[in-house]
């Protein structure tokens, strides 16, 4: 954050970054800057203790996965992988999630090739649903980039044709992980019914 500036007494700073007098500025002005600045400290203090919060949860999530797995002589590294605990009486839990961003490399195309070779050798075919599935697998949304989610979804469908095979392995093959990234859930349980209400820490939901 950059350092405020130091203002001439009985001036004030415009968005242009031209100054002011206060004298010349209307007093619902000075209210709606007075606001803004109040508000904005509360929520930067509030950003700084969920970082704070963040930090320490995952801390010690990590340190008792790794407590328990000490008992049976794992040593698992307690920062990996998707954990879920809970309260002794079953009503509080929380669920630690891994989510690993998947790429593909240059293999894909090849992957493309042989599928777009599949479907022209289909043309005569009725499977006109599958058709459309695995064409769309490869375009590309507002970013320009193609879903992870159809592309692995093509996988799943049993195609026993050499080409599709191989199409699957390359697929298989240019996948890499480019990183991943940690989540906390929070829930608690309704007596009632049973089911676990999640607890937002998002505040367009609270």
């Amino acid at each position: 954050m950059n350092a405020p500036t130091t203002l001439p007494e009985g001036y004030w700073e415009n968005a242009q970054g031209a100054l002011v007098p206060e004298a010349n500025i209307k007093e619902i002005d000075k209210l709606r800057d007075q606001t803004v600045r109040r508000i904005w400290a509360l929520a930067e203090q509030l950003h700084q203790e969920m970082q704070k919060f963040k930090a320490q949860a995952f801390t010690d999530v990590a340190a008792f996965v790794q407590i328990s797995a000490d008992q049976y002589g794992a040593k698992i590294g307690g920062t990996k992988g998707n954990v879920q605990l809970l309260t002794f009486d079953g009503r509080l839990k929380i669920q630690r999630n891994i989510a690993e961003r998947i790429t593909f490399d240059e293999r894909l195309q090849a992957a493309k090739h042989l599928i777009d070779e599949c479907l022209k050798e289909w043309t005569a075919d009725g499977r006109d649903e599958i058709k459309a599935i695995i064409s769309s697998a490869f375009n590309v949304d507002k970013k320009g980039e193609i879903s992870t989610t159809k592309i692995l979804g093509l996988k799943r469908i049993e195609i026993n044709h050499p080409k599709w095979i191989e199409a699957m392995q390359a697929i298989t093959d240019s996948i890499g992980i480019a990183g991943s990234k940690s989540y906390l859930r929070f829930y608690k349980r309704n007596d009632e019914t049973g089911e676990y209400a999640p607890m937002s820490l998002d505040l367009a939901t609270i």
